[in-house]
């Protein structure tokens, strides 16, 4: 058995600290540790994207990292784009657009179509559609996932150039 090892995350902006077996897959520590359950475990084998979450910038599938691959990261999940009270506008256009069904996938989706926005403002449907192949949902057909990223791209791009 593993020894235990001090670990230190900031997550959604929040410092956290524990102690956790190095070989702790990310997604646990989030759900049960932190009691962070936006991200869900869907297959456990990084193909279903419901676990999706954002490690220093980048895209991660929370059931595949490790906690000790972590330690010292920057992590944003669904709750640190946008809560009840202040939705990010991709939560707005999934909700207007009918972008979820069951909802099971749909943290996952919000979280990679956010950083996908973020590296390409304006994408084309075939783009959205590329850079959201990683995340699967069982219900809408992804017409509605991709119309509702679009119309979240459109909105993000009015209010930046409003900004200006």
């Amino acid at each position: 058995m593993s020894k235990k090892q001090h670990y230190k995350l900031n997550v959604n902006g929040k410092e956290e600290e524990f102690l956790a077996e190095p070989r702790e897959l990310l997604i646990f520590t989030l759900r049960e540790r932190l009691n962070i359950t936006g991200p869900h475990i869907g297959c456990e084998t990084s193909h279903c994207g419901a676990c999706t979450v954002t490690v220093d910038g980048k895209s991660v599938k929370a059931c595949t990292m490790f906690v000790a691959q972590a330690d010292g990261k920057d992590i944003t999940t669904i709750e640190g784009i946008g809560g009840p009270d202040d939705l990010h506008p991709l939560q707005t256009a999934f909700k207007e657009h009918h972008g979820l069904q069951c909802g099971y996938c749909t943290p996952g989706m919000i979280t990679r179509a956010a950083k996908l926005l973020e590296e390409n403002p304006n994408p084309t449907e075939e783009e959205i559609r590329f850079g959201m192949a990683g995340n699967i949902c069982r219900c809408t057909g992804y017409q509605n996932i991709v119309k509702s990223i679009r119309a979240a791209a459109a909105d993000l791009n009015a209010a930046k150039e409003a900004a200006q």
